[in-house]
């Protein structure tokens, strides 16, 4: 499957993944748009990464939750890891019996954190994905943009990541509204610092719209 139009998808396949910096609410409004799209007939189908498969939480425990550093190449290498098996278990398995799919992070986070935070050269991290994704993109990602203090402020537990220095968690932020810019026909950037339903909102307007 190449790319988000890959051959042979039906045409309600629908691939959506939600994006951003932490505490932005990602899981929230994820859960939120599949149980609205179940209400208008859907079949949904939810994943999340690094995880969503029982190889992917393996990896996710190294990645978040092991002791000690962990250098940025093999971090990269992991989440990818993480994503193959994802794409290849969940992801391309629902989309092609024509379901929506919604994932909790994908490619975009990893351009964001490994190549905004870590920096790691983008041309690396592409030639990574182009292995183990195919080139497989969203149809739509949203993603939620708040201040790093205010994301941080509601976050009610940290991992490895989230440990990292606020500087760190800047540049994922930039990282991640660089991607909106060079693919507005692709990446909605949503204000996270409202309430629950405002976000929603929003979501739910830019969802609609690709819906038809």
């Amino acid at each position: 499957m190449s790319g988000s139009e890959g051959p042979g998808l039906p045409a309600s396949a629908l691939f959506l993944s939600v994006e951003g910096v932490e505490g932005g609410g990602k899981s929230t409004l994820a859960q939120r748009l599949a149980a609205r799209l179940r209400r208008e007939g859907r079949r949904v189908t939810p994943t999340h990464e690094p995880g969503g498969t029982a190889a992917g939480k393996v990896i996710r425990h190294l990645l978040l939750h092991t002791e000690g550093p962990l250098a940025p190449e093999t971090e990269l290498a992991l989440f990818f890891a993480a994503r193959a098996q994802n794409i290849a278990e969940v992801i391309r398995p629902a989309l092609l019996r024509g379901e929506v799919v919604i994932t909790d992070r994908f490619t975009d986070s990893t351009i964001a954190y490994q190549g905004g935070g870590r920096g790691l050269p983008l041309e690396r991290i592409l030639a990574m994905d182009q292995a183990a994704t195919g080139g497989l993109r969203p149809h739509l990602t949203l993603v939620l943009d708040l201040p790093v203090a205010t994301g941080f402020s509601r976050l009610k537990g940290t991992d490895r990541i989230e440990q990292e220095a606020d500087r760190f968690h800047h540049r994922v932020r930039q990282g991640f509204l660089r991607i909106a810019r060079k693919e507005p026909e692709r990446v909605v950037v949503i204000p996270a610092d409202g309430t629950p339903d405002e976000v929603f909102r929003a979501a739910w307007a830019a969802v609609s719209a690709r819906l038809g």
